[in-house]
């Protein structure tokens, strides 16, 4: 079964998908790799672009999570939603005698994961941290998939299916609570369109969408992952196991735009030069680390003179730098009273601006075409300003750049 027949009949008819699903021989890889860890990478990835690219707020205040915490975020949140899964549905199998059900691990398993199927895809809602709400509603739908599966898969009378439900879902609330603390660690402190080619969802910005076409190929390039997966697991070696979901994590990037080396920090650092349209440069900071085996680099140069500050950073997020450009997807412009804010392509870059009409702060940001990301932060100074700022940064040298590991 196609993923996206699949995820198309548990959403349209579930009543008539169940009995086919109970009678599918499955095993856990196959879930996981076949649709799971796919689906699964939908809410974590657009959850990251619209808080790290994209911003949250209100009254005129946009907020981002910084490139690096919200990627790490993101790995993290990923791998969670996968423990998440495979625990609740050990969940589901050991409450089906209480029920009048039958256990059976597997076929509990199947039911949570296709069950997820409209709370995962509600996660695309998060490129517009602003529409994050409406993922909240298509994840009740989940709970009606549940309500209508359990009968069919785990064989309690369905007079029990209700309460069996409940049952569940608080276990399902407690153990999200659990896993949303464990997620906050990483972070910084201080309606579904038809389903088809894509997913898609009309916003008062436009229409936001994600091209599904190669969901399918990403199954078969998560094999090899999964099977490093059951071998460190059998083995109980940590760092073995630490290893393979880091091979897991880059193999669902890299399925979805990724699968490509970052680039050396020392090019990004070379990329800011000491003096900008002839303010200084007062101090400069370079990353280059990795998450889950993916490797990220960063570096940021602060300048100034008089009351003049600016802030200059490039990012560049290594396997998942083709994610970058999904910021694309979005675009559209707002103004209020004091704040403009303005997102649109062009030459084949993502170009953003929010500025204060009283000239306090401006800020450009261009995601190139290679995913890499400048930035250009000002206060006291008007955009047109900044725009000349960001004109000073060699951007066609950035897209150029080599990446490690590629010739």
């Amino acid at each position: 079964m196609q993923l996206i027949e699949r995820a198309k009949s548990i959403l349209l008819q579930p009543k008539e998908t169940w009995p086919r699903i109970e009678a599918e021989p499955a095993s856990t890889a196959s879930l996981f790799t076949g649709y799971l860890m796919v689906l699964a990478a939908i809410p974590a990835v657009c959850g990251f672009i619209g808080m790290s690219l994209i911003g949250f707020g209100g009254f005129g205040i946009t907020v981002r999570v910084p490139l690096l915490a919200g990627l790490a975020n993101m790995v993290v949140s990923y791998v969670l939603s996968l423990v998440g899964v495979f625990v609740l549905g050990l969940i589901v199998d050991a409450l089906a005698p209480a029920f009048g059900g039958v256990k059976s691990p597997i076929q509990a398993l199947k039911l949570v994961v296709y069950a997820s199927t409209a709370a995962l895809l509600g996660g695309v809602f998060s490129l517009l941290p602003s529409l994050s709400m409406l993922g909240l509603l298509a994840a009740l739908y989940s709970i009606y998939l549940i309500y209508t599966g359990l009968p069919v898969l785990m064989k309690n009378p369905a007079e029990k299916s209700a309460v069996y439900t409940v049952v569940v879902i608080v276990a399902g609330i407690v153990m999200g609570v659990v896993i949303g603390a464990v997620g906050s660690l990483f972070m910084p402190h201080g309606g579904m369109g038809r389903m088809g080619g894509s997913v898609s969802v009309s916003t008062p910005n436009g229409k936001v969408s994600i091209d599904t076409a190669g969901l399918e190929a990403a199954s078969k390039k998560m094999q090899e992952a999964t099977r490093q997966l059951e071998q460190a697991q059998k083995s109980q070696d940590p760092n073995a196991m630490a290893a393979a979901t880091g091979n897991a994590v880059a193999a669902a990037a890299g399925a979805l735009g990724g699968a490509q080396g970052g680039v050396a920090v020392q090019s990004l650092k070379a990329a800011l030069p000491e003096q900008l349209a002839g303010l200084p440069r007062t101090s400069i900071e370079v990353q280059d680390g990795a998450a889950m085996g993916l490797s990220t680099s960063q570096a940021r140069a602060e300048y100034g003179s008089g009351g003049k500050q600016v802030r200059v950073e490039i990012a560049d997020l290594g396997a998942l730098s083709g994610l970058a450009q999904m910021a694309g997807l979005v675009q559209g412009e707002k103004e209020t009273e004091s704040q403009v804010e303005k997102t649109w392509q062009s030459g084949g870059r993502t170009l953003q601006e929010e500025y204060r009409k009283d000239g306090s702060h401006a800020e450009a940001k261009a995601i190139l075409k290679n995913g890499l990301v400048v930035s250009v932060e000002a206060d006291q100074m008007a955009i047109q300003d900044v725009r000349g700022l960001m004109e000073k940064i060699d951007l066609s040298g950035l897209e150029n750049l080599p990446r490690k590991g590629k010739s």
